[in-house]
């Protein structure tokens, strides 16, 4: 019994010409590629084992080239060169990163293989958000600002305390200051944004000055609270849930309407802070 790749088998019709090399992994499983275009792809020679009459290939072994590869890190890297998605696969983040991670090794371009739209950073960008740190990293790595904005989305919640010594080198010092002023930006914005109270309206018989300087030390309050706690991925209903039930205190209408009105401004106001870096 042996194992061949469900995608790269004899007879698969990635090229008008038959396949002439057989790939065998670190965990036994065949690949049935083409030798010129994996040569096409790299800069050196495949990490120096292609062609295989020029490396030592031994007569009658046939062709067939060992590497030290998992099946489906290679898997990964074979479907970047021959331009086709893997995402049907469902790789874990941790093989399509060693696959990223692989592709200088042999000779293959991360700039182009991670190239907007291209099936790795389709698949990159799918995966990021089992492990979107990693991800980001990943970025920071191999100055990959299209991919590092969309996945600096997902770390608003990221606890950038836990951020580990190796991620940090790894990322490197540009991306690590993009990141923590990410954070460190959207969290002043919210701060700045909840500081004005709501408007004063005329005063009137029923709501003079004194009246309305309970609205304006009531949402003082509410603010405080919020701004206290203030993070990076607070969300529009939490401001709500903290804001709106000050409306139920209030018995003047006009009060009350400039009170939702300065609700519905700030929650418009914070969708719209950057979210990314």
């Amino acid at each position: 019994m042996i194992s061949v790749s469900t995608t790269f088998f004899p007879g698969a019709e990635f090229d008008v010409l038959p396949t002439d090399l057989i790939i065998l992994t670190s965990d036994s499983v065949f690949f049935y590629v083409h030798t010129q275009k994996l040569l096409t792809a790299s800069t050196n020679g495949f990490n120096s084992l292609l062609p295989l009459e020029e490396h030592g290939q031994q007569e009658g072994a046939g062709n067939i080239l060992p590497l030290h590869l998992d099946s489906v890190v290679l898997n990964i890297l074979l479907h970047a060169i021959y331009n086709v998605s893997a995402t049907h696969y469902s790789p874990t983040p941790e093989a399509v990163i060693a696959a990223v991670e692989s592709l200088e090794k042999y000779g293959l371009s991360v700039q182009t293989y991670l190239a907007l739209a291209s099936p790795l950073y389709t698949l990159c960008l799918g995966t990021a958000p089992q492990a979107p740190i990693e991800f980001y990293a990943l970025s920071g790595a191999y100055d990959l600002p299209h991919l590092a904005i969309p996945v600096s989305s997902l770390l608003l919640s990221y606890s950038l305390a836990s951020l580990s010594n190796e991620l940090a080198v790894k990322m490197g010092p540009l991306y690590l200051k993009r990141l923590f002023f990410l954070h460190l930006g959207r969290v002043e914005a919210l701060k700045r944004l909840l500081l004005p109270p709501p408007q004063p309206h005329v005063p009137t018989a029923n709501c003079d000055f004194t009246e309305q300087k309970k609205l304006t030390r009531a949402w003082a309050l509410a603010s405080a609270y919020l701004a206290w706690d203030a993070r990076p991925d607070l969300s529009t209903q939490a401001i709500e849930v903290a804001l709106r039930p000050l409306c139920d205190y209030l018995a003047c209408d006009q009060c009350n309407q400039l009170l939702r009105e300065r609700i519905n401004n700030l929650v418009a106001q914070w969708s719209i802070v950057k979210r990314t870096v």
